[in-house]
């Protein structure tokens, strides 16, 4: 009987993992994403965008890791903007913050299409902002997609990571 449980619960795991993988819809609807825009794709403003990146998403993480729903994740990061504004001004006095509904375009990577549209985001855009941007999903606080226009994308789920833990 334990094995017939196991096999079942195998074959409802491997196909919510298959729906999870192939759905063009990874991003959950409520998610809030952070974008960081670099002022150009000079060498020096591509290691300005990835320095904050780093720090505001360290600290971003440690401040939502916990939170539940994305209203307790908007007033976190609503109370944490002037905290986010003392990180970027360390490193550069031109740029700005805006939280809220943000424009993203259209994506394709691996033939899933991330459709362009606003969304509620934290977009910090350094200078001109005419660079390559890196952005993923800041809440819930585990980055579904990581992305620079000019590198590769990594696709992470947590239930199909846990679930290959256990398989392999």
């Amino acid at each position: 009987m334990k094995n017939i449980l196991f096999i079942c619960f195998t074959i409802c795991s491997l196909i919510i993992i298959s729906n999870i993988m192939t759905s063009n819809n990874l991003i959950p609807e409520d998610a809030i994403r952070i974008r960081v825009i670099a002022n150009s794709n000079e060498k020096e403003d591509q290691k300005l965008k990835v320095d904050i990146k780093n720090e505001v998403e360290e600290y971003l993480y440690n401040k939502l890791k916990n939170i539940k729903d994305s209203d307790s994740a908007d007033i976190v990061i609503k109370d944490n903007i002037p905290y986010i504004e003392r990180i970027v001004s360390k490193y550069t006095k031109d740029y700005s913050i805006n939280y809220g509904l943000n424009y993203f375009p259209e994506k394709e990577y691996k033939s899933i299409v991330y459709d362009a549209g606003n969304y509620k985001s934290l977009v910090i855009t350094l200078g001109n902002g005419l660079g390559d941007n890196w952005w993923c999903v800041l809440f819930p606080p585990l980055c579904l997609m990581e992305a620079s226009e000019s590198e590769d994308v990594e696709y992470h789920s947590y239930v199909f990571d846990t679930i290959n833990k256990y398989i392999k």
